[in-house]
């Protein structure tokens, strides 16, 4: 038994399980050829409480901590259900209005989005800037009591589905200082690109933005002005800590079916499993993700505890990605041909995982960040 884990997170687990087999893992196919998951699903999942967890019980949450939130991480990433986009809408778009909303914006958003009839997403890469935020070109023009946004946003999570855009937006397009504008769907200006085509994640909906003189009252506006970069960057080493939570559950479940696939499979008259050199690398494998276990869960007890650094999450997320990609290769290899299928689980997997060294910062960035700390 984890120590990070209490009863009444085990039990949210059960309830989380149950959905997810029954409700998600027999579409996954027909949802990664779509390249969308139907919005039907965002609500059966909200009427069981299974989004925003951590929302306070008076905007519609269960009050929930962040071992919830890596209960449901974990059971996605368990069955490499990556088309659901669940954990951004839950654990990234919730938490900044939770944490710099207004009594108003969190009593007419919140409700929505955690019964899945908002969808909520956060639009920060604009095409090639990649990491580097602070030289973005999105602007929010004050027009008395409102802002008019203009730019282009991409790879955005949940972009064909988006109610809800959480812009960063720049007042002074030749200062770095940035603004949080939250922008619905249904404003005159603002359009979705098509679905963009990836080497993995196919399932999830991953799209531009577009922001043609929209209109939004100033009222929508997350925060202060020009504190934008303070609220994103401090929301970071959850974010990146939950890619990390996803890398280790990732790689237990796909290294049980491995043990499992080597003991099925018979070459040269005996099972994979049978030869020394299959037994070694699996058990490299287990004592490498164990460790990963061990570190990550304490980072998931750190950010419990409200106790997780910007260098820490950055460690987690640097690990877990980097290891994930070595490890599901190793077990990917002991599939043989198989592997290379994508109507086997691991090869799916291995391709969805390599957007992590990429996404939530590179593992190059991760890498300054823990250098600063040195």
């Amino acid at each position: 038994m984890r120590s990070v884990f209490r009863e009444d997170h085990e039990q949210f687990r059960e309830q989380a399980r149950r959905f997810i087999d029954k409700e998600i893992v027999p579409h996954l196919h027909e949802w990664e050829h779509a390249g969308i998951v139907p919005k039907d699903i965002w609500r059966m999942a909200g009427e069981i409480g299974l989004l925003c967890s951590t929302v306070p019980e008076e905007y519609g949450g269960a009050g929930g901590d962040f071992g919830h939130s890596a209960v449901m991480i974990e059971e996605l990433a368990r069955v490499n259900a990556t088309a659901i986009g669940f954990t951004t809408h839950s654990e990234i778009v919730a938490p900044y209005i939770v944490a710099y909303g207004t009594e108003e914006q969190k009593q007419r958003w919140l409700p929505r989005m955690v019964s899945g009839e908002l969808i909520g997403v956060i639009a920060m890469s604009e095409p090639g800037i990649g990491s580097d935020l602070r030289s973005m070109r999105t602007t929010a023009r004050r027009e008395g009591d409102d802002y008019i946004v203009n730019g282009q946003k991409t790879f955005i999570t949940n972009g064909g589905n988006a109610g809800l855009i959480v812009t960063a937006t720049k007042l002074d397009p030749q200062a770095k200082d940035l603004t949080l504008i939250c922008v619905e769907e249904d404003r005159p200006g603002f359009s979705k690109g098509k679905l963009l085509e990836k080497i993995g994640l196919k399932g999830q909906d991953t799209s531009e933005l577009f922001f043609d003189n929209v209109r939004v009252p100033a009222e929508n506006r997350l925060g202060e002005e020009n504190q934008g970069f303070k609220y994103l960057t401090h929301q970071l080493a959850w974010e990146r800590t939950i890619i990390g939570i996803r890398a280790a559950a990732s790689v237990e479940a796909l290294l049980d079916e491995t043990i499992q696939y080597t003991r099925d499979r018979k070459v040269f008259g005996k099972t994979v499993f049978d030869f020394q050199n299959t037994r070694f690398k699996l058990a490299e494998v287990k004592a490498q993700v164990t460790m990963l276990r061990v570190f990550v869960d304490d980072c998931l007890a750190k950010a419990m505890r409200n106790e997780l650094s910007a260098e820490v999450g950055a460690m987690c997320k640097l690990l877990g990605s980097e290891m994930q990609g070595k490890l599901l290769d190793e077990l990917l290899q002991l599939h043989g041909g198989y592997g290379f299928m994508s109507e086997y689980k691991i090869s799916r997997a291995w391709v969805d995982a390599r957007v992590s060294r990429i996404y939530g910062g590179t593992s190059e960035i991760m890498k300054e960040i823990i250098s600063r700390s040195l």
